[in-house]
């Protein structure tokens, strides 16, 4: 062999090494050596859907600590404020104004991965693992900005909920026979995310940084209510609700004997019912000591948080307790709409002369809207459109796409109603994107928008190990300029 076919078929190797072929390797089998199909390359199969931060202005030229802004609320009229009559040859009184001054605080956001030298060494021909991996971590850093955007809270306490009321009662229940004490806790959006019956309820969370410092995160939950007692004889079932709180999304119920309450349910309603033997291994009540609902200083508020928000103005509207258990859910008003929805457009108008411009709402709640609106009483009222290539054919199973709101200066016009990826069931968000037409001066294009000091970048840490770290960041803040152009309708069970 001489040394140009040497030099020839050594290249020949390493283009094979190389390339995409590395991936069809051989193994042996019992009926010989066979091919290993590997595709190239992996299969991404998790939803990243991020339909707000999707649709949020970014507006750059952020400086300073916060970004502030001066509002004028109303223009006053001299005398009657609704009357301008003036008589002959004099002059009228003097407007006046109504303002105030807003702002709202820079957060930073970010998440950081990073890359061994063996994985980029082993990634050649399967992906560039690289150039993936940063794909993954920005669609990562959205997914929490997307959750910032619809419940971050930086400034809602929730406070201490009020002592849950209990009652006792039925006859098929299979509740052991003793005195009850039961302690409720309210979630935030935030609080309603990180918690589950496996993993307990979140309380603060202690995070060690990439760099190896520490820093800590409140979970969404508030302190814990004060326990109530209710004595249950074999058969009954166990009741228990709690008085709404502006802000909850909802609410964990521990129970057990005094002293020894556990993790027995979260509820998207305000109370729950209790009829079969308690689970034993679940979180106690003792793990929940403080307010943790809020993370001032380091969480900027997102839109429900700012809705909820005494000062907004927003249309919040907390269906009533009802039955314990069964809460109270939407109603037809049997012309093809929904009650709460309609109130919630109509007093939007009333007050503001504003109307969402989208509902976002859990599969939950559009499968209710779907069935209040097709009610029996309200057949004759619904309008069959055909796209007139096949006349007689009907679709299965359709949905409410669209809400119509007759609210609205020149005729109404259609709400989309949306499914949100991560809309906690019982909640309804109606959100203005913009300000309509009788604003046309306001100076307010968006009614939120992100203010972002310095906007998605990447950052390369030096090299202190053989693997490549790297973190992606955003230094920004939810700016809602009108949140009076929002509306929450909350505490909505299921039916």
């Amino acid at each position: 062999m001489n040394g140009t076919t040497t030099a020839e078929t050594l290249a020949l190797v390493k283009d094979a090494l190389a390339g995409p072929d590395i991936l069809n390797k051989t193994i042996t089998t019992g009926t010989g050596l066979v091919a290993y199909d590997l595709q190239a390359s992996a299969k991404n199969l998790y939803p990243a859907a991020t339909p707000i931060r999707n649709v949020l202005p970014r507006v750059g030229g952020g400086t300073g600590t916060a970004t502030n802004w001066r509002q004028v609320n109303a223009i006053i009229g001299s005398g009657w404020d609704a009357m301008g009559w003036v008589p002959e040859g004099q002059r009228s009184g003097r407007m006046s104004y109504s303002t105030s001054t807003r702002s709202a605080s820079y957060a930073t956001v970010g998440e950081e991965d990073s890359v061994t030298f063996e994985a980029v060494s082993a990634g050649q021909g399967f992906e560039d693992v690289q150039a993936v991996a940063t794909m993954r971590l920005l669609q990562k850093m959205m997914l929490k900005e997307e959750n910032a955007f619809l419940g971050g809270n930086g400034t809602l306490q929730l406070g201490t909920p009020a002592t849950p009321s209990l009652s006792a009662g039925g006859s098929s229940g299979t509740l052991p026979a003793a005195t009850y004490s039961v302690i409720a806790v309210a979630l935030t959006y935030e609080g309603f995310r990180n918690s589950s019956l496996a993993a307990g309820i979140a309380t603060s969370k202690s995070i060690t940084g990439a760099d190896g410092n520490n820093f800590t995160l409140n979970g969404g939950s508030s302190a814990p209510s004060a326990a109530a007692t209710q004595a249950v004889t074999l058969g009954q079932m166990l009741s228990a609700s709690v008085t709404p709180i502006t802000g909850a999304i909802a609410y964990a119920w521990y129970v057990g004997t005094a002293g020894s309450e556990k993790l027995q349910a979260i509820t998207t309603i305000n109370s729950t019912t209790f009829s079969a033997p308690l689970s034993t291994a679940t979180q106690a009540a003792t793990a929940i000591t403080a307010d943790c609902s809020a993370n001032p200083g380091l969480a900027y508020d997102g839109l429900m948080t700012s809705a909820f928000k005494s000062s907004s103005g927003a249309y919040v509207n907390y269906l009533g307790t009802g039955t314990a258990g069964a809460g109270t859910a939407l109603t037809s008003s049997g012309r093809g709409s929904v009650n709460e929805i309609d109130l919630m457009l109509e007093k939007m108008w009333d007050l503001y002369q504003v109307s969402p411009t989208v509902l976002y709402v859990n599969s939950q709640e559009q499968r209710n809207i779907t069935n209040k609106v097709l009610s029996s009483a309200s057949a004759p009222l619904l309008r069959y459109t055909t796209d007139g290539q096949d006349p007689f054919a009907i679709v299965a199973n359709g949905v409410v796409e669209y809400y119509y709101n007759p609210f609205a200066l020149d005729g109404g016009y259609k709400i989309p109603v949306k499914i949100h990826p991560f809309m906690p069931p019982g909640t309804i968000v109606g959100w203005a994107e913009n300000l309509p037409a009788q604003y046309q001066s306001s100076n307010v294009p968006n009614v939120a928008e992100v203010k972002t000091r310095r906007d998605y970048y990447r950052m390369d840490w030096p090299l202190k190990t053989r693997a490549y770290e790297f973190g992606v960041y955003a230094e920004e803040v939810l700016a809602v300029y009108a949140p009076f152009a929002m509306g929450v309708i909350g505490n909505i069970a299921n039916g």
